[in-house]
């Protein structure tokens, strides 16, 4: 990654030209933005982007363009808090995860909730970063896709450059097979197997980064297939004052931002635990019987290897915390 310094220190926070590398070609111009300006509220990136202030190879450029490696990304001076500044210039602490497979090529981790993918907007470092720290000796360890912060379960990272290339191009071309495990409220009804409902990011004023289904006619909507299964309905729980609820399997055909929690919320079926699409109310009553996150997993995956391209399947059981709270009392329907 290369830095281009214009202006002098002396004078304050100075404007950068920055080069995209290899790694980050592809990239919307909004999250490129928001993983080099650190710290910086998203409201202050997207106003100088249309501002002007942000160039892309020395024109003005929309916060959905797609960046280019040895494209010049222009940033002007921006400036964050000491308190910020201080936790940003903290190096991450080494980390190893639980690993489902190794081998020359790639990393399969089992991650757990709370912990983000990669540092960004409010996030100092993720699991990228630690493992970096753990593996100094490593010389390539790049995430081939991502999780939400809150859901758990299989991650890969690739060890070498043509294996993430590859692996890339799958979950791109939708050759791989990505499963979750997710437990809703309600009981789903059995023959609602496909949501094939177009899906829309946006901002909220306070700069959080929300996804609603949308119309077929939406020009901003992205189509987005969601597969369901009811895996096990669970009973209401009077005892506990909880309601009927089911676990599902739920397979994507596509991976849209936050598309199994917008989808499953649409049909008036949220992920319980879910504090951005959930039901609120009850989110704090699975807290006091000891469910403290969302209800999501990433349970299995499939995939061409890229050594030698046999299919691959991985699956990561689901952890304590979620197994715990789903077998609480006798609970078939």
């Amino acid at each position: 990654m290369k830095h281009i310094i214009e202006g002098k220190a002396s004078l304050g926070p100075a404007v950068r030209t920055v080069e995209v590398d290899a790694e980050s070609a592809g990239q919307r111009l909004d999250n490129f933005l928001l993983r080099h300006l650190k710290g910086v509220p998203k409201t202050h990136v997207y106003r100088i982007i249309r501002s002007g202030e942000v160039r892309l190879n020395k024109g003005r450029s929309s916060a959905d363009a797609r960046v280019a490696a040895g494209d010049l990304v222009r940033l002007p001076p921006v400036r964050v808090s000491d308190k910020v500044q201080e936790k940003l210039e903290r190096p991450a602490p080494a980390r190893e995860f639980p690993i489902l497979l190794e081998d020359e090529q790639l990393i399969a981790i089992d991650k757990p909730a709370g912990v983000a993918v990669h540092g960004g907007s409010g996030v100092s470092f993720g699991v990228i970063e630690q493992l970096r720290r753990a593996r100094p000796e490593a010389r390539f360890l790049e995430l081939v896709h991502r999780l939400d912060r809150e859901t758990s379960g299989i991650l890969l990272v690739a060890k070498k450059r043509s294996a993430l290339t590859q692996l890339q191009d799958q979950f791109r071309g939708r050759e791989t097979g990505k499963t979750y495990l997710a437990l809703v409220t309600g009981q789903w009804p059995a023959n609602k197997k496909v949501i094939d409902l177009p899906l829309h990011k946006y901002l909220q004023q306070d700069g959080e980064r929300r996804v609603r289904v949308t119309t077929q006619d939406d020009p901003d909507g992205m189509r987005s297939i969601t597969l369901v299964k009811v895996r096990e309905p669970l009973a209401t729980r009077p005892q506990q004052g909880l309601p009927a609820m089911s676990l599902l399997e739920v397979t994507i055909k596509t991976g849209r931002t936050h598309q199994i929690r917008v989808h499953l919320a649409s049909q008036g079926h949220p992920i319980v635990g879910d504090d951005k699409y959930g039901d609120f109310d009850l989110n704090r009553r699975l807290q006091r019987q000891g469910l403290k996150r969302m209800f999501l997993h990433a349970w299995r995956l499939q995939f061409d290897h890229p050594a030698g391209g046999e299919r691959t399947e991985l699956r990561a059981e689901l952890p304590p915390e979620l197994a715990q709270f789903l077998y609480l009392e006798p609970h078939h329907a």
